[in-house]
């Protein structure tokens, strides 16, 4: 029996819910379903110009005290790109595939992320949260394989702030026990029929990448770096965070399945919404996660009204997030917390939930590498 965060033991999240998916798709109002592309522009156009309006504050002063703001304001406004395309990669951008391939393609691509290819295998992690075998992204690691990594391995895996950085060398190997490439159309991520998409993407992401070689040919290495190489980090580390974030630390263990235990809906109840302050408007509300990965056909601009309209229906299953400050600095303890606690979960049982490998920080402290 697992104790939920106000603690209530009469509560097991790992019960199946005594509600459908129907039922909360019956609860949320049906004007949330709906897709305007002009609107969605409105935000590509508005994340725009606060992304040239930074590039031409940074070039303007120019002093060593604005780059740090610059980088983490930039880096951030990177990270509302991301979920923008994200939004393309879903169909929730609009009703047109047209429009939300070329979106997504100018979107993700300006921040050296394959459209098609990320967009195959995350919906593969939608459609199969929580399953600990078919799961694609931040997946528990069985014992078996866990014991299997090596000591490097283990500190990149672990040792925060490292997780933060995964996110490019996710997209060229995906994590320990998958194989396979985003930017490889032959991946078995990939079917046969979506091997030209996720060429088209590769070519869009290598011609971005050869456009930021050519400008540190003609404008020099340092410039790039500055307005484009240290954002780029700082959203990495963001999409890293808040994904994370997503699908751990939270104050109480929350399951993971197999077999027949596993069900959509199920998967789809182990997500945590997340407060982020003043970052929720900025990074188009995406810490409304639970409604969003139920229902990714919802536009980012409902999922707020939408969940509020679904808590109802939910009821327990839903897990109000801790308010935040202007800033969400109190999420860094849940992050810290997850990663010196969750490490496997069991390699048999169709309901399982994170185990702690007690040697793991004494075996880096002795290896001299943290």
């Amino acid at each position: 029996m697992q104790m939920n965060h106000d603690g209530d033991a009469d509560f097991d999240p790992s019960n199946p819910p005594p509600f459908k998916i129907a039922e909360i798709r019956a609860a949320i109002p049906k004007h949330c379903w709906v897709k305007s592309p002009w609107r969605s522009l409105t935000y590509v156009l508005r994340d725009a110009l606060l992304i040239l309006a930074l590039a031409a504050a940074a070039h303007y002063f120019n002093f060593w005290g604005f780059w740090p703001f610059y980088w983490a304001a930039q880096g951030t406004m990177f990270w509302a790109v991301f979920v923008l395309g994200h939004d393309c990669g879903h169909g929730s951008f609009s009703d047109s595939t047209l429009l939300n391939n070329v979106m997504g393609h100018l979107l993700h691509s300006s921040i050296l992320v394959p459209y098609h290819g990320w967009r195959i295998s995350h919906r593969t992690h939608h459609q199969n949260h929580g399953n600990v075998d078919k799961d694609e992204s931040w997946v528990p690691l069985p014992e078996k394989i866990y014991n299997s990594l090596d000591l490097m391995t283990r500190i990149m895996r672990f040792t925060v702030p490292l997780p933060l950085l995964a996110y490019p060398a996710y997209l060229w190997s995906r994590s320990p026990g998958k194989k396979g490439s985003h930017f490889n159309p032959y991946s078995d991520l990939f079917a046969p029929n979506e091997r030209s998409s996720v060429l088209t993407s590769t070519v869009c992401w290598s011609l971005m990448l050869l456009l930021l070689a050519s400008s540190c040919f003609v404008f020099g290495s340092a410039p790039v770096l500055k307005l484009y190489g240290v954002p780029y980090v700082i959203f990495v580390m963001w999409l890293d965070f808040v994904t994370y974030l997503h699908h751990h630390g939270h104050e109480e263990k929350l399951p993971w399945y197999r077999g027949k235990e596993w069900s959509y809906l199920r998967g789809g109840l182990t997500t945590i919404d997340r407060d982020y302050g003043w970052i929720n408007n900025i990074h188009h509300d995406i810490g409304t996660h639970v409604i969003h990965h139920l229902f990714p056909q919802i536009p980012h601009y409902h999922l707020v009204e939408a969940t509020k309209a679904a808590k109802g229906t939910l009821g327990k299953y839903y897990r109000e997030p801790k308010k935040s400050g202007p800033f969400p600095f109190h999420l860094f303890e849940n992050l810290a917390k997850s990663f010196s606690e969750d490490h496997y979960v069991d390699d048999v049982g169709e309901v399982v939930f994170y185990q702690t490998d007690p040697g793991l920080y004494k075996k880096l402290a002795k290896s001299k590498l943290i």
